[in-house]
C-alpha cells in the first residue's frame, strides 16, 4: 500500500519542551488524533550527521558524517534516492546542508536555492542558508512545493528553534517560545496536508542544553519527539530508534528498501 508522506524536522527541538510548549500537537495527542513517541538521537548529537541518520537510517559513525563541517554528498541510499529511483516525486524545503547531502556539494545559492531537476534525488527544493530564516517563510516554501508538484515525499525543515537554543539556551523563554511559535505555524498547515492524503511525521534531529549547544549524550541533547499523524499509523506503543525513521517513511511510500524499521508503527 503506497501513500504520500510529509516529514517535518523541527531542528533542535527537545522532547520535554515539545511536550510542555506545543499545545496544538499535544491537543492532537490528547484526542487520539496523533501519537507521540520519544526517540534518542544518535551520536554525535549534531545537525548534519543526524540529517543523514534520519534520511538514510545510518548512524553518524557508520555514515562518516560525524560533524557539521563535513560537506560532501552522502554515500548511502536515502529516502530521496530510493523514491526518485522508483518514479516517485520528491521535494524539500530545508536548510542547505540537505541539498549538499543529497543533490550537489558544495551548495551554490544562485544555482541551488530553487531546484527543479527530475534527475536529482531531491527533484524540487527550496533551500536556505540563514539559521534565522523565518519558520513562517519555510512552511510557505513547503506548501508551495506541495501544491505545485504534489510530491510523494516532502521534507519540511525549519531552523528557528535551534537558532533560539544556540542564542539563549534550553532553559530560556526565547527557546520555549520558539517551539510554541513553530507549533502555531504547523497548525496552519497540518489539517490541509491530512485532507490531501498525506501521512505526517514530526520529529527533530537533536535537542539542546543550557550551554547553548548540543553534540554530547546528555538526555536534554538526545531526547527528541516523534509525532505521527494519519490513518496509516497504528498509534500503538512502540520503542523506535532514530535510525528507523527512514525505514518507516520507506514503508509508507511502498519503496523497496533494506532500511531498519519498527513494523508495529505502520499498517502494512
Amino acid at each position: 500500500m503506497n501513500t504520500k508522506v510529509i516529514l517535518v524536522v523541527l531542528d533542535g527541538l527537545n522532547f520535554q519542551v515539545a511536550q510542555d510548549c506545543m499545545g496544538y500537537l499535544q491537543g492532537l495527542v490528547a484526542l487520539n488524533k496523533a501519537t507521540r513517541y520519544k526517540l534518542q538521537s544518535e551520536l554525535p548529537s549534531l545537525s548534519r550527521p543526524l540529517y543523514e541518520c534520519l534520511l538514510t537510517g545510518i548512524t553518524p559513525i557508520e555514515s562518516g558524517i560525524v560533524s557539521n563541517h563535513i560537506s560532501r554528498l552522502s554515500h548511502n541510499e536515502s529516502i530521496f534516492s530510493l523514491a526518485s529511483a522508483e518514479g516517485k516525486t520528491t521535494a524539500a524545503a530545508a536548510y542547505h546542508w540537505v541539498s549538499e547531502l543529497y543533490n550537489r556539494s558544495p551548495y551554490v545559492a544562485v544555482r541551488d536555492r530553487h531546484t527543479h531537476d527530475a534527475a536529482l534525488p531531491i527533484q524540487h527544493g527550496c533551500f536556505y542558508e540563514w539559521d534565522h530564516y523565518p519558520d513562517e517563510a519555510l512552511f510557505l516554501d513547503a506548501e508551495h512545493l506541495r501544491k505545485t508538484y504534489s510530491p510523494d515525499f516532502l521534507l519540511v525543515h525549519p531552523m528557528n528553534i535551534d537558532d533560539a537554543g544556540h542564542k539563549y539556551g534550553l532553559d530560556s523563554a526565547e527557546y520555549r517560545n520558539s517551539a510554541r511559535h513553530a507549533d502555531v505555524v504547523l497548525s496552519h498547515f497540518l489539517g490541509t496536508w491530512l485532507q490531501a492524503g498525506y501521512q505526517v511525521m514530526i520529529t527533530s534531529d537533536h535537542g539542546m542544553n543550557n550551554d547553548k549547544s548540543h553534540g554530547g549524550q546528555l538526555p536534554e541533547e538526545r531526547d527528541v519527539p516523534l509525532y505521527v499523524v494519519g490513518e496509516r499509523f497504528t498509534h500503538q506503543e512502540a520503542e523506535i530508534s532514530q535510525t528507523e525513521v527512514c525505514g518507516i517513511v520507506c514503508e509508507l511510500l511502498g519503496l523497496s528498501h533494506r532500511k531498519p524499521f519498527t513494523p508495529g508503527v505502520v499498517l502494512l
